[in-house]
């Protein structure tokens, strides 16, 4: 998908997420997660796949994303299902840095 068919909406401030952490994002009725990893900001769907459990209530190590409800694992950047019970993936969106804050691309 080209930047021009995606809307760039402002989530927060670089500051606002440590690295190796996950904040909720609500847009238009909608939960997205927004990941601060070792090697940037990532953003995904803001619920499990496997139980619709908050992904922001997890925990982030590196890359990966734990559910807090079952322990179910995706690797943050593809959204990949890493781990059972999770095996459906979650939806990635792009995301961009300026002037100091995060930014989702959404369709």
């Amino acid at each position: 998908m080209s930047d021009r068919a995606l809307a760039w909406i402002q989530v927060c401030h670089v500051n606002e997420i440590d690295e190796e952490d996950v904040a909720p994002f609500e847009h238009a009725g909608k939960q997205y997660a927004i990941y601060h990893t070792p090697t940037g900001f990532y953003a995904t769907d803001g619920l499990c796949t496997h139980e619709e459990e908050v992904l922001s209530d997890g925990l982030v190590l590196g890359e990966i994303i734990e559910c807090p409800r079952h322990q179910g694992r995706f690797h943050i950047p593809s959204g990949k299902a890493k781990g059972g019970p999770v095996c459906v993936d979650l939806h990635t969106y792009p995301t961009k840095v300026e002037a100091g804050h995060i930014y989702i691309g959404l369709p």
